[in-house]
């Protein structure tokens, strides 16, 4: 069996058993990205599933909550335990240049993908400028 040593995996597990798996930060890392008129995140979830995930927009913060459940039973004996298990939670500020009333969410192979498009007045339009009598068009 190949082991990876970790010099703090000892401390780990001592908190670990007096705290509770509660003293173990939960991470969600994400990758996130603007895609013509709208923004991408990518969350990674691996193992949540997909009745779990709870995204909620509030005052332009877009919160995602996921919980994932260790195995546990009477004839579990656990040898390694790396996988965070229990509550996640993000905030990513939205800002008032993305529709937060038109997000949409999938959840796929643990990886849960929003995209949110830009908002209206945030886009770039053109605004016709006149000159000696003669109108052209640029891009503000």
């Amino acid at each position: 069996m190949l082991v990876r040593t970790d010099p703090f995996q000892a401390l780990d597990r001592l908190a670990q058993q007096f705290f509770g798996p509660a003293s173990r930060s939960a991470a969600m890392p994400l990758d996130a990205y603007r895609d013509g008129d709208r923004f991408v995140v990518h969350f990674d979830l691996p193992g949540v599933s997909p009745e779990s995930i709870d995204i909620d927009v509030q005052n332009d913060v877009l919160t995602v909550k996921a919980e994932r459940t260790a195995v546990t039973g009477d004839d579990v004996q656990t040898l390694i335990s790396e996988r965070p298990a229990g509550a996640f939670s993000r905030q990513l500020f939205l800002g008032d240049t993305l529709d937060a009333d038109h997000i949409e969410a999938g959840y796929d192979a643990g990886v849960l993908t929003l995209r949110i498009p830009v908002a209206e007045q945030a886009k770039p339009r053109k605004i016709a400028v006149t000159s000696g009598g003669e109108r052209q068009a640029i891009k503000a």
